[in-house]
């Protein structure tokens, strides 16, 4: 592995007006996670693999949400602001400070396109390591309307990048097209930056147009194929859409290649950071959010949604089961249909098959929580535990009103609103007595019938 001092600039200055949005586009969500993040993620990675990195993010003026997610994200990134938009060359000089103070490779990444593999950003940095002063990483487009075209010579050397209002149609022709993404030796980097001119349709400063640069001083500049999903641009909502299915495909064969079942692939959905076991089977219709992690052998049936929540080992989860943020649950676990679990740990083997609301508790081994029962833990201003012990059975249509205590191997009577703490291995009860009078249901048959008859006479 080569060691090196590598300087990555993400560029997030865009405000994605087509998005139609409050929020900027970089900061819109593929699987849990915003554009930027997973760029982000991606910038951290090749830093690890390569030796000593750092980080730079430019932002667009008062995008301090950018700067806020960018801190958040990766707190040893520095964030710069692009004050004026004047392209893409202008976008990495307002990184100007963080490459002045930085001799080794740099980097350009866009917060937009998040989808690239880090094994793509590894062979772009070989390239650097061949001898390159420049590469840049190219995709064969299916329709290449509106990229920029990579015009090589016959040794496959890239002799520049030609946007299209500038390219001629000889150049239009070309379908191997510029994804944007650049690494560049970082000697000189600042004074090739700044010998870009604006002579071009837009007149805009495009980072683009440093291969000529570079050329022209004598190094040599190269272009790194990649498949087009990894380099797809978000700028509208169908973009994003589209982002979402080649990372949810994507995600969903390396579950399988990993070890995990899926029944229909197609409608399960995963976080960025879900993490399955061995043998873990998933029925159709699951959603998994952020922050869930499966245990081997475990079985999660079709309609079941998950979200910060761990699975132990050989559980069993709906259908139709709803784990929400801080569910932590046992090997052998039971959660049946219609069950909600909030801040909930259960012990193995413990079981809410059916019907139930379980919020801010802790459930022991072996217990076993009836249909219909809710854990009141909500007094309308503060949040209350419930303790359920080992081998407790609470009956169905209870309600345990928090904080409360259930001892180990209690029983609850269905029906019974507890209030207080039970002892272990007590039998707990609260219901009113119940009242029977003989034939009233008879007679009140008989008067209902003549009103009904007197009413249609």
């Amino acid at each position: 592995m080569t060691q090196r001092d590598l300087l990555t600039i993400v560029l997030a200055a865009g405000k994605g007006t087509r998005m139609k949005s409050a929020l900027p586009k970089v900061l819109h969500a593929i699987a849990g996670r915003s554009m930027l993040a997973h760029v982000l993620a991606l910038a951290q990675s090749a830093g690890q693999s390569s030796g000593q990195s750092r980080l730079a993010v430019v932002a667009g003026p008062g995008m301090d949400n950018v700067r806020a997610a960018t801190l958040a994200a990766a707190p040893e990134a520095s964030v710069y602001v692009q004050e004026h938009q004047r392209g893409t060359a202008d976008a990495v000089l307002a990184a100007r400070e963080a490459i002045a103070a930085h001799t080794g490779d740099v980097i350009v990444l866009y917060a937009d396109t998040p989808l690239i593999e880090p094994d793509t950003i590894a062979r772009l940095l070989h390239a650097l390591d061949s001898g390159a002063g420049v590469a840049v990483l190219g995709f064969d487009a299916r329709d290449p309307s509106g990229y920029g075209r990579l015009i090589t010579d016959a040794q496959g050397q890239l002799l520049a990048i030609r946007e299209e209002k500038d390219a001629s149609d000889t150049e239009r022709a070309i379908r191997f097209c510029n994804s944007g993404v650049m690494a560049f030796r970082g000697d000189g980097l600042l004074d090739r930056l700044g010998r870009i001119g604006s002579d071009n349709a837009k007149g805009e400063f495009y980072l683009t147009d440093i291969v000529e640069v570079a050329r022209t001083d004598g190094l040599s500049a190269v272009a790194v194929s990649c498949r087009e999903d990894e380099v797809l641009g978000i700028n509208a909502r169908d973009q994003l859409a589209a982002a979402e299915a080649i990372y949810q495909h994507r995600a969903r064969l390396q579950a399988m290649q990993n070890g995990a079942t899926l029944i229909a692939p197609q409608t399960v959905w995963f976080s960025h950071d879900t993490i399955l076991g061995r043998d873990v089977i998933i029925e159709p219709n699951v959603f998994f959010g952020p922050g869930v992690s499966v245990d081997d052998g475990a079985e999660i049936k079709a309609n079941s949604y998950l979200e910060g929540a761990h699975v132990g080992a050989n559980a069993r989860i709906g259908p139709f089961a709803r784990l929400r943020p801080g569910a932590k649950l046992g090997s052998n676990v039971h959660i049946g249909n219609f069950v909600e679990l909030k801040a909930t740990q259960m012990g193995d083997g413990a079981k809410a098959n059916h019907l139930a609301y379980l919020g801010d508790s802790e459930i022991g081994a072996g217990a076993n929580i009836g249909a219909g029962t809710i854990f009141c833990n909500y007094d309308g201003f503060f949040k209350h535990k419930t303790t359920i012990g080992a081998g407790a059975f609470v009956g169905s249509n209870s309600s345990l009103v928090a904080p409360v205590t259930i001892g180990d191997g209690a029983y609850i009577g269905s029906g019974s609103v507890i209030t207080k703490d039970v002892p272990a291995d007590a039998l707990a009860l609260e219901r009113s007595a119940q009242d029977e009078r003989p034939g009233w249901a008879a007679k009140f048959r008989q008067m209902m019938q003549r009103r009904k008859l007197k009413a249609a006479g």
